[in-house]
């Protein structure tokens, strides 16, 4: 298996709490996503008709329905996912699941913070 290599994408003071942004990472661009301190990354690209997926303004809830809460609509997710601005379709940002469609994901990257630098490892 290939040793990731980490690139450091900025400051964590560039990276607020409940904020993302894009960086580039070679020819790669990924949405960098801190959610209340923990760090995420996902490709800004969708896989419904490449979109710029992380360009969404704000991550955001979700509604769901569950069976085991008589199908009743709930607020969830809050502040985890991130809706294509082409289209819409809504992802999960810390697994990158799709919700519309099960069967899509977009993959991740790990992304860690060591001495104030945010660096994502690809």
């Amino acid at each position: 298996m290939t040793q990731r290599k980490e690139h450091v994408v900025g400051n964590l003071s560039e990276f607020p709490d409940n904020s993302h942004k894009v960086v580039k990472v070679g020819r790669r661009e990924i949405g960098i996503f801190n959610i209340g301190g923990e760090f995420y990354g996902l490709p800004n690209i969708c896989p419904h008709q490449t979109g710029p997926l992380c360009e969404g303004k704000t991550t955001t809830g979700t509604l769901v329905a569950r069976k085991d809460n008589d199908w009743r609509f709930e607020w969830d997710y809050e502040g985890e996912i991130v809706a294509c601005p082409w289209h819409g379709l809504e992802y999960h940002v810390p697994t990158g699941r799709c919700l519309a469609f099960s069967n899509i994901k977009v993959r991740t990257y790990e992304v860690v913070v060591e001495d104030g630098k945010v660096k994502v490892r690809v």
